[in-house]
């Protein structure tokens, strides 16, 4: 327990653990959200590591496996839920894992601070020039104002001068498989990842772990039928 304003309540941690209870068949919590509350919780605990120690402390919690799956994706500094659905998904689809949420510094030397970048990649390989590339996801409720926008081009002319590809990611890139499939080809142009090492397969979001498909299948193949949910 932790103490908020005088009143008592569960640390984030453990009610990331707790929500393990909602995880099942029939029931409302699936991999993915524990993958976005866990950011979430890891941000403003300052670290992924009080999560595992949280659901190590538990003897047989309810969704185990599924918290354990979702652990292995969670990472700190995700600023927004969005951020994390299409981190995750970028990773799943074969692109290389980007940092979150960081400084971007100019190259000339001078230290100055050009901004911070949703999902930053900086990848250097032997012989040829670093790829530098920032995806910002651009959610309507804060970005669609002319104010804002115009804001949001100015800081991405500082990058671009900097040699920085940016790529804007809207809510419409993710809504269904055609166009998320569409966004990490795009990304995958600009990170020079060869379309043949793509798995476009896994773009669509995750509600059950991988133990959970395993066993619906192994019961329909039993049953000589499809999984059944």
């Amino acid at each position: 327990m932790v103490t908020v304003d005088g009143m008592q309540v569960v640390c984030p941690a453990d009610t990331w653990v707790d929500m393990g209870e909602l995880v099942g068949r029939g029931r409302p919590v699936g991999l993915d959200d524990l993958i976005v509350l866990g950011d979430a919780c890891a941000t403003r605990l300052g670290a992924v590591e009080p999560l595992r120690v949280a659901l190590g402390r538990r003897t047989r919690p309810r969704g185990k496996r599924t918290l354990q799956e979702a652990l292995g994706l969670i990472r700190f500094g995700s600023a927004s839920p969005m951020e994390s659905v299409v981190r995750v998904m970028f990773v799943r689809a074969g692109l290389p894992e980007p940092l979150l949420n960081e400084p971007v510094h100019a190259s000339d030397g001078s230290g100055r601070l050009l901004g911070f970048g949703d999902l930053v990649w900086k990848i250097h390989r032997p012989g040829k020039k670093p790829v530098k590339v920032i995806g910002e996801y651009q959610g309507e409720e804060f970005h669609a104002s002319d104010e804002q926008r115009e804001h949001d081009k100015h800081r991405r002319r500082g990058f671009e001068r900097d040699g920085w590809t940016v790529q804007e990611i809207w809510k419409s890139d993710v809504s269904d498989d055609q166009a998320r499939r569409a966004l990490v080809e795009r990304m995958a142009w600009s990170l020079r990842v060869p379309a043949d090492e793509l798995r476009l397969s896994e773009v669509s979001p995750r509600f059950f772990s991988q133990h959970a498909i395993d066993v619906a299948i192994q019961r329909g193949m039993r049953n000589g039928g499809s999984p059944r949910w």
